[in-house]
C-alpha cells in the first residue's frame, strides 16, 4: 500500500475517511467481507508445481548439525557444517524438490552477515561469533547450482526459545560487540511468553526494526523469496504476552486489545510488503500460519473445522492479506489427515482454495511430514503402508486443485527418519529425477 499523503486541499476528506477507517478498526469482531478483485489473467508462462521442504536451524533441528558447533579447528568446523548442507541439497535434488525455505533468522540472531543482528549461536556455540563463512550466501551458491529456489525464512518476534540465566548470560556478552544483542540495545522492546523472550509487536519501533533486517537480506542476497512463520502473537496459558502498558500507549482508539493486536499484525504485514515491492519486487513474499484461519462456528466465513484459529489465537487475519493481495503466496500448515475431523485436510484444502481463487496469491499447502509413520490414536492414518496411503491422498488432492500451486514438506530432517523410509522412496518414486 502506498504510503499516506497530507494534501490540505482534501483535508475534509481524509478526516471523513480516517474516521470511517477509525469506527471499523476499533470493531472487536470480524472485519466486513473485503471486495475481491477480478480474477487475474492466464498466466502468460507456466510455471511447475512448487515442491518444498522447511529447512529448520533452530535448537539444530534440521541443520546445522548438533554437535558441529563444538569442533574447535574451525577450518573443520566450517568443512563439517558446508559439506552436511551439500548432502541435504544433493537430498532434496534427488527426490524432485525444487524450493527449500532456511530459516535465516531462528530468533534474534542471524545466519547471515548481519550489521543488526549479531551471529548465530547455532554455528560456532557462542552468539555473536563470527563462523567463518556466510551460510545464506553459501546455500543460495549450492543451491542455484542444482536448479534449487531458496526462500529466506524468518521468525519476526522471537529473541529466545528460553529464559534461562544462561541465555541472558550469553545476550549479555555480546555488550561491546556491533551489533549486540537486541536484548541489549533494546531492553524496552522485550517482553516473555510462552517461556521465551519476544519483542513486543505493538511498539511501532518494533516494526521497523523488523522491516529493516528483511529489507538487508533482500538488498543483499540473491534470495528468491522471504518467508514468515506463525509467531505473531505467541502465548501460552500459563505465559502470556504481558502487553498492557504497550495498549494504554498505542491502542486507546481500539475497544479490546485483540482488535489491537490484529491491527498491528496487519500494519507489520503491510510494511514489509511494500518495502519487498519497492526495493525487489522480483523477490516473493509469503505467510506459512496454521492451517485454520477461524472455524465456521466463529465466523460463518470460516471453515467447517473446531481448531485453534490464527484469527484469535495469533491475532493474524490471514485471510483478509490474501484479499488484499499482501502476498505473493501463503503456505498454511494442514498438518491433519483426511481422517481428522476436527480439521479435516481436504476440508481445509478446499477452503484455502476457494479463499485465493479470485486474488493473485498462489497457495503452497504445508504437509506434515514428520507425522508420517507415526500413528496416534486421533490419528492412525499416518501410520497405514508407512503412511504412504495418507500422503498419497493429500498429494493427489493438491495437483487435483487447481488454486493449489505446491507442496512444502516440514522438515527436512524428517526424511532421514527410518519411519518415513517408505514415503520418502514414494516421494523419490513421484517427483524424482
Amino acid at each position: 500500500m502506498p504510503p499516506a499523503t497530507t494534501l490540505k486541499r482534501a483535508g475534509a476528506l481524509t478526516a471523513v475517511v480516517a474516521g470511517a477507517l477509525l469506527f471499523i478498526s476499533c470493531s472487536s469482531t470480524p472485519p466486513p467481507q473485503v471486495t475481491t478483485p477480478p480474477a487475474p489473467p492466464p498466466e502468460t508462462s507456466v510455471q511447475p508445481p512448487l515442491r518444498g521442504v522447511w529447512l529448520t536451524t533452530v535448537n539444530h533441528l534440521d541443520w546445522p548439525p548438533a554437535d558441529s558447533a563444538s569442533i574447535s579447528d574451525t577450518a573443520l568446523r566450517i568443512r563439517v557444517q558446508q559439506q552436511s548442507l551439500i548432502a541435504r541439497l544433493e537430498q532434496l535434488k534427488s527426490l524432485g524438490i525444487n524450493t527449500v525455505f532456511f530459516q535465516v533468522k531462528p530468533d534474534g540472531s542471524a545466519l547471515w552477515a548481519s550489521k543488526i543482528l549479531p551471529w548465530s549461536e547455532l554455528m560456532t556455540g557462542h552468539l555473536g561469533r563470527d563462523p567463518g563463512f556466510d551460510p545464506l550466501r553459501f546455500i543460495l551458491d549450492e543451491a542455484h547450482k542444482r536448479g534449487i529456489k531458496v526462500h529466506a525464512w524468518f521468525n519476526p518476534y522471537r529473541v529466545t526459545v528460553n529464559t534461562l540465566p544462561a541465555t541472558i548470560a550469553a545476550m549479555s556478552a555480546t555488550r561491546g560487540q556491533s551489533p549486540s544483542s537486541v536484548y541489549l540495545q533494546h531492553p524496552e522492546w522485550i517482553r516473555t511468553a510462552a517461556g521465551r523472550f519476544v519483542l513486543d509487536p505493538g511498539i511501532p519501533a518494533v516494526r521497523d526494526w523488523i522491516t529493516s533486517i528483511v529489507t538487508e537480506v533482500t538488498d543483499n542476497y540473491p534470495v528468491d523469496g522471504v518467508q514468515f512463520d506463525d509467531y505473531f502473537y505467541t502465548e501460552s496459558s500459563g505465559a502470556v504476552l504481558d502487553d498492557n502498558q504497550t495498549f494504554w500507549q498505542y491502542g486507546q482508539a481500539f475497544d479490546s486489545k485483540p482488535a489491537w493486536r490484529r491491527h498491528n499484525t496487519q500494519l507489520l504485514i503491510e510494511q514489509v510488503s511494500r518495502a519487498i515491492r519497492q526495493h525487489k519486487p522480483e523477490i516473493v513474499f509469503g505467510i506459512s500460519p496454521a492451517g485454520i484461519w477461524r472455524n465456521r462456528s466463529q465466523d460463518p466465513a470460516g471453515s467447517d473445522t473446531r481448531g485453534a484459529a490464527t484469527y484469535d489465537e495469533s491475532y493474524a487475519d490471514t485471510r483478509l492479506w490474501v484479499q488484499q493481495g499482501l502476498l505473493d503466496y501463503i503456505a498454511p500448515q494442514l498438518y491433519w489427515p483426511f481422517g481428522r475431523e476436527v480439521a479435516r485436510y481436504d476440508v481445509l484444502a478446499r477452503w484455502w482454495a476457494d479463499v485465493v481463487k479470485p486474488t493473485r496469491t498462489r497457495l503452497y499447502i504445508g504437509v506434515a511430514l514428520y507425522k508420517v509413520g507415526n500413528p496416534s490414536a486421533s490419528e492412525p492414518d499416518w501410520g497405514t503402508e508407512g503412511g504412504v496411503a495418507e500422503l498419497k491422498k493429500q498429494l493427489d488432492l493438491n495437483e487435483q486443485l487447481p488454486q493449489v500451486s505446491g507442496t512444502i514438506l516440514f522438515r527436512a530432517a524428517n526424511l532421514d527418519q527410518p519411519q518415513t523410509r517408505e514415503a520418502v522412496s514414494y516421494l523419490r518414486s513421484r517427483w524424482g529425477q
